[in-house]
């Protein structure tokens, strides 16, 4: 039998050239996007950060990390709306 949800996590790096309002707003974006779908929703705001190396000429990012249950098919309709966001440096979705 096909399991019916399961447990994930979003990491997702944001761009701080745009400044703390248009993060902000993406965080907001991808929260209300991760609720909708999802259930037991949990957000973990790690804050700016160095990055390890330069993307796009950019030293900083900003960290949030998102848990959540939800049905097998919604992380894939996450990464496609992440993947075609400037506002995204970086992101990752596993199953826990």
């Amino acid at each position: 039998m096909a399991k019916l949800t399961g447990n994930y996590e979003a990491m997702i790096v944001f761009s701080v050239k745009n400044g703390e309002e248009a993060v902000k707003a993406l965080i907001a974006k991808f929260g209300e996007m991760i609720e909708a779908n999802g259930s037991d929703v949990t957000v973990n705001e790690w804050g700016k950060r160095k990055l390890a190396y330069a993307i796009n000429y950019e030293t900083e990012g900003y960290y949030v990390l998102w848990n959540f249950t939800a049905k097998p098919d919604f992380p894939a309709e996450l990464e496609r709306v992440l993947k075609i966001n400037e506002g995204v440096m970086r992101f990752l979705v596993t199953t826990k």
